[in-house]
């Protein structure tokens, strides 16, 4: 019904023939890095980079599987720390400075997540944008 395979066997045999999985070893190695988290009222971004600012991982709140309303929780943004510090524990991260912008709920539940899998902070630092005038009030109503 489907298509047929053919096996050819080379001077390994079947044995030989697996193939074995990339090391670890062949990624980057960093030490220490920033990490950058974006805090809207929908969604929580993550993002590790090295100390240049060139990035390595990053993860959301809808990328790890959360839909709707459920993307802003404090629960989502932990998942998604949780997961992007395993992947930097592979890296062999140590410490890590934070930035955090935006106001959403999951400000400080991603970083929470984040240092769970043992890594160092060794700094937070806000960068919320904060309008100078905001903006213009209503015209008043004519009658």
């Amino acid at each position: 019904m489907g298509k047929k395979r053919i096996v050819t066997t080379g001077e390994k045999g079947a044995a030989g023939a697996e193939k074995s999985a990339p090391a670890v070893s062949s990624k980057k190695r960093v030490e220490s890095g920033i990490l950058h988290v974006q805090s809207t009222y929908n969604n929580t971004k993550v993002m590790l980079t090295d100390d240049k600012g060139n990035a390595l991982m990053w993860g959301s709140s809808g990328g790890a599987g959360f839909r709707g309303a459920k993307k802003g929780t404090p629960f989502a943004a932990a998942k998604v720390g949780e997961t992007l510090a395993l992947k930097a524990a592979n890296i062999g991260l140590k410490e890590i400075r934070v930035v955090v912008k935006g106001v959403g709920s999951g400000r400080e539940s991603a970083i929470r997540g984040f240092v769970s899998k043992g890594i160092i902070i060794t700094g937070i630092k806000d960068e919320t944008p904060v309008p100078f005038n905001g903006p213009q009030p209503k015209k008043p109503r004519r009658v």
